[in-house]
């Protein structure tokens, strides 16, 4: 009982003292807190790597500005197609998607910063490593994980798979190596005939780049100034083969001869944003197609049905996540700059895989498109038709 009088008597002679110092450790966490979001800078200038250029006399710039704002957007764009990647490589694996699947990890900064650097009116199309442009220009991570899983509320419909997603601007998403190079010069020849500013962005792989469609679509889109900017994504690899092995010449952005091009880091979402703009600049001042060859490099294999290290040692894919990792050069760049901090990346990090488990839960029980809707979407704004089943008897409807 003594013992109980004296705590008690202890408590009610230290309440103030006590009440002040927990209140003096609350404002020093509010004054912390308030200390680390205003005390960051608003933006940050950096050298970038200079680009190689090919029949150009200037190129882009070789420092870069960024605001706080824009780094927050960079980082979290690029952590959350890390992020969906990673789960589509898990779901692959546990058998829910199925077919097809070549995965964008590692090459997040080539989307990101080609997408902040047109408008929204301007052109893409791309070939099958497809996922990260689709988000890039708009299409929510659950559409995208629920089209790879074939369901209703997928961006195609459940129709199209990994390969085919599309958007307002944005053409997918095309399985044909190096088909898509004559028809982002198509998109382009109507931007110049219907008289609008607008640029087409067309991506290939270096895969694709000994395909002679492509040399046939550089000889139109130069002879007809075309505004389309070419897009060389070098990842090192087509499928399993090397650059050194497949091409005499691995200087992508000559390739077009005649057609001025650049060779850019595809790691650094910084150098993509300041070559994408000196590119589009050129095309909209009427000059012409120009070519960018942007050197980077993909984690996984080819597909999914590629382990992606029986043709390159996994020493060689850790020293390009050590050194070279899109989205580790660009969180160092913002903690050493003061445009943002450790934790508060780390709220975003938190915050993406949220959102990733979501959309997942979303891919996984949403349902699969009825049977009879297999003829759906066929041609755009044309009155019903039947469409031929497997056999004579079988007759689908077809609405748009």
């Amino acid at each position: 009982m003594r013992k109980m009088l004296l705590a008690a008597l202890s408590r009610v002679l230290q309440g103030p003292a006590a009440t002040a110092a927990a209140a003096g450790r609350t404002a020093s966490r509010v004054m912390v807190a308030s200390r680390n979001y205003a005390d960051f800078a608003n933006e940050a200038t950096f050298e970038i790597k200079k680009c190689d250029l090919h029949r150009l006399e200037e190129g882009p710039s070789t420092t870069a500005v960024l605001t706080r704002e824009e780094g927050l957007h960079y980082y979290k764009t690029m952590q959350t197609i890390r992020r969906m990647e990673l789960k589509s490589d898990q779901l692959y694996k546990q058998k829910i998607i199925r077919g097809f699947c070549h995965l964008y990890d590692g090459q997040e900064a080539c989307c990101v910063g080609l997408e902040v650097a047109i408008k929204p009116t301007d052109h893409v199309i791309t070939a099958y490593r497809v996922h990260g442009f689709a988000y890039a220009r708009g299409v929510p991570v659950r559409a995208i994980l629920a089209e790879l899983t074939g369901r209703k509320g997928g961006c195609a419909k459940g129709k199209g798979g990994s390969m085919h997603m599309y958007t307002k601007n944005f053409y997918g998403g095309n399985g044909i190596v190096g088909a898509q190079v004559p028809l982002g010069a198509g998109i382009a020849l109507a931007c110049k005939y219907f008289g609008k500013n607008e640029v087409c962005l067309t991506l290939y792989g270096d895969g694709a780049a000994n395909q002679g469609q492509i040399f046939e679509t550089y000889n139109m889109a130069a002879l007809w100034k075309l505004p389309c900017v070419f897009i060389c994504e070098n990842n090192r690899y087509g499928m399993g083969t090397s650059v050194e092995r497949a091409a005499a010449s691995t200087d992508y952005y000559k390739r077009g001869d005649f057609i001025s091009g650049l060779r850019v880091d595809g790691m650094d979402v910084l150098c993509v944003r300041e070559a994408t703009k000196f590119a589009t600049e050129y095309c909209r001042a009427g000059k012409g197609p120009i070519l960018m060859e942007l050197q980077t490099y993909r984690y996984h294999g080819h597909s999914m049905s590629d382990p992606g290290i029986s043709y390159r040692t996994r020493e060689e894919i850790q020293e390009v996540r050590s050194k070279s990792d899109p989205i580790t050069l660009l969180k160092d760049r913002m903690i050493n700059h003061n445009l943002a901090s450790i934790e508060e990346l780390k709220e975003i990090d938190v915050a993406v895989r949220k959102e990733i488990e979501e959309a997942a839960q979303f891919a996984t029980t949403d349902p699969e498109p009825p049977l009879e809707e297999l003829g759906h979407h066929i041609y755009f704004n044309e009155p019903p038709f039947e469409v031929r089943g497997p056999n004579q008897w079988i007759k689908y409807k077809s609405v748009n």
